[in-house]
């Protein structure tokens, strides 16, 4: 009788689940469009490039916005173990000190690395000329900021003056 009673409940259980199951299954289903938000978008802190290079450490793993006047393409700082940016794939560049305006002179106590795809859209900078760029301090090797550019952009191109004859 035990069993029977057992097996009788077991079917009503199951009959019940299923009638359940078969009513959540056969709601309509209605889709919602959720759109999925975008990648956060890297906030960048504008900092006097001197400041960076008087307190590395303080921009350590910080993104920070730098416009300043170009110098030069260079290879500073590529294939030193510590920073690990391949020559093969970065360069890095120079930008003049924004506390001496009589001459040309590279702050190179910043190591800036940019990759070689936007170097080459870029290759007919000149010195003097004003740039842009945002990017992430990854290291203080030497004492020294490393920069990794993530955004980098021509503010004012200069005009040569025309050798005269």
């Amino acid at each position: 009788m035990k069993k029977l009673q057992t097996i009788m409940l077991a079917i009503i259980i199951s009959t019940g689940i299923g009638v359940s199951i078969n009513t959540v299954c056969s709601q309509p289903v209605t889709t919602t469009s959720v759109s999925r938000p975008s990648a956060p978008q890297a906030q960048y802190t504008s900092i006097n490039p001197l400041e960076l290079v008087s307190n590395p450490y303080r921009y350590l793993n910080r993104n920070i916005k730098i416009k300043a006047k170009f110098d030069k393409f260079s290879t500073l700082g590529l294939d030193y173990p510590p920073a690990k940016r391949s020559s093969e794939k970065y360069i890095s560049f120079l930008i003049q000190r924004p506390d001496i305006t009589n001459h040309n002179i590279p702050l190179s106590e910043l190591k800036i690395f940019l990759k070689k795809e936007v170097a080459e859209k870029n290759i007919d900078l000149d010195a003097g000329d004003e740039v842009e760029f945002c990017g992430k301090v990854f290291s203080t090797a030497l004492g020294d900021a490393w920069i990794d550019v993530d955004d980098f952009k021509v503010v004012n191109k200069i005009k040569k003056e025309e050798n005269k004859k």
